[in-house]
């Protein structure tokens, strides 16, 4: 099985502004507006909106409903054995037009129990362009106060309780279950996660949502509001989360393991077969699978890679995106 080249999957209109970035790294001459996100090999949809969201191979099919119908090809059997036909991986490239509203994502435990969702959503940012970015609280906000902030829109009260982080391209974030965040407006990101969207967003004025219906899960905001981390994380807990440079080899900070992998890779390196999405960066990258074919990927483009492409090696500066291990 060949590697397949993945054109751009971006959900239209979508409640922040961006996308011009996304076509500027994929080489094409224009985007839609309010186009921020690029799916990459997903089989999650847009939450309510199913199939919008979800890859279409070139034949028309779905990409779940093709892993479905054939999960050793596409996940190998180890995989399978552990997880099922169930990929553990969504990707996306993301474009911050604007700073994204502070919001947070709940864990496997909560989604499963309230929302019936097979994952919670643990993510990570690896940024391809600087700026800055807002994660956890600096001090506790209880309860009871953080609902009423949250119910009167009083976020410009919340922003300056966060740690605002300043990120160079190379950098890392993990953002573990329930942490509060915030992307900075003009960041260029690709975002490794959980294959779910489930978002539970504490602000809204100034975006194009209605966040008092859709900003709490269907759960109401009481509910929503306790899979959300309300105490402070200190300024070195929360630089743990981060890894800086950009340096070859694993990107993600440890406790990311258990929820997904994110590799950079620059000189020749053999990557094992397996489910994963390969994103190549600034000049190029050059594929060569174990037959001795090869393919040039060019700067911007996403490659998806089924096991049974088989072991390869990448040559050239670019994104290794992989479930966990089985």
């Amino acid at each position: 099985m060949e590697p397949i080249t993945l054109s751009a999957n971006q959900p239209a209109a979508r409640f922040y502004h961006g996308g011009a970035q996304i076509a500027a790294f994929r080489g094409t001459k224009r985007h839609e507006p309010n186009t921020p996100e690029d799916w990459v090999g997903s089989t999650t949809s847009v939450r309510g909106k199913a199939p919008e969201g979800m890859t279409r191979l070139e034949s028309g099919e779905l990409l779940a409903d093709a892993i479905a119908s054939a999960p050793e090809i596409w996940l190998g059997p180890e995989h399978v054995a552990r997880y099922g036909h169930d990929c553990m991986l969504l990707v996306k490239l993301l474009d911050a037009g604007q700073r994204l509203p502070v919001h947070a994502h709940p864990d496997g435990h909560f989604a499963q129990t309230h929302v019936a969702a097979a994952h919670g959503k643990a993510e990570a940012w690896y940024i391809l362009s600087p700026g800055t970015v807002y994660l956890s609280l600096t001090t506790d906000i209880a309860p009871d106060d953080l609902l009423a902030r949250v119910k009167d829109q009083d976020i410009s009260s919340v922003l300056p309780l966060m740690h605002e982080i300043h990120v160079e391209a190379g950098d890392c974030v993990f953002v573990p279950h329930g942490v509060l965040h915030a992307i900075g407006a003009g960041i260029f990101l690709a975002e490794v996660q959980e294959p779910e969207d489930l978002s539970i967003l504490l602000e809204w004025e100034g975006f194009d949502l209605d966040g008092e219906k859709d900003g709490h899960l269907d759960l109401g905001f009481e509910l929503a509001l306790t899979a959300v981390e309300n105490s402070a994380r200190s300024a070195e807990n929360v630089e743990a989360l981060i890894r800086r440079g950009g340096q070859p080899g694993n990107a993600l900070a440890p406790e990311a393991a258990k929820f997904f992998r994110l590799d950079r890779v620059e000189s020749p390196t053999e990557i094992a077969a397996g489910f994963a999405v390969v994103i190549a960066l600034d000049d190029g990258v050059e594929l060569t699978l174990e037959s001795g074919t090869q393919h040039t990927l060019l700067p911007g483009s996403t490659t998806l890679m089924p096991f049974a492409a088989g072991n390869y090696i990448l040559t050239g500066p670019a994104l290794v995106a992989r479930p966990p291990v089985a």
